[in-house]
C-alpha cells in the first residue's frame, strides 16, 4: 500500500464519522438552540432545563437514524475489507 491510499482511507474514515454522527449532532444543536432561545426569552436560567429535552431528542434521533448510521458504517467496513483483500 502506498501513502496515498492511507491518506485516502483516512479521509474516507473522517467523512464516514461525520456522516454517521452528523444527524445526532444536528439534532442536539437544534434542540440546544431552541432551549437557549426559550431561556433567553423567558429569563428562565435553570441549568437542568436543558438536559431532559436534549436526552429525549437525541434518543429519538438515535432511533430514527440508527438504520442509516449502521448502513453507512457497514458499507465502509465492507469497502475496507475489499481494500485489505486487494493488497494480499
Amino acid at each position: 500500500m502506498e501513502a496515498v491510499e492511507f491518506v485516502d482511507i483516512g479521509r474516507d474514515a473522517l467523512w464516514i464519522v461525520l456522516k454517521a454522527a452528523g444527524p445526532l449532532l444536528l439534532a442536539a444543536l437544534l434542540i440546544g438552540l431552541t432551549i437557549a432561545l426559550f431561556q433567553a426569552l423567558t429569563s428562565i436560567q435553570e441549568m437542568t432545563l436543558t438536559f431532559v429535552p436534549k436526552i429525549l431528542v437525541i434518543f429519538i434521533a438515535l432511533i430514527v437514524f440508527l438504520p442509516y448510521m449502521t448502513n453507512t458504517l457497514l458499507e465502509f467496513g465492507q469497502e475496507i475489507y475489499v481494500r485489505i483483500g486487494s493488497v494480499g
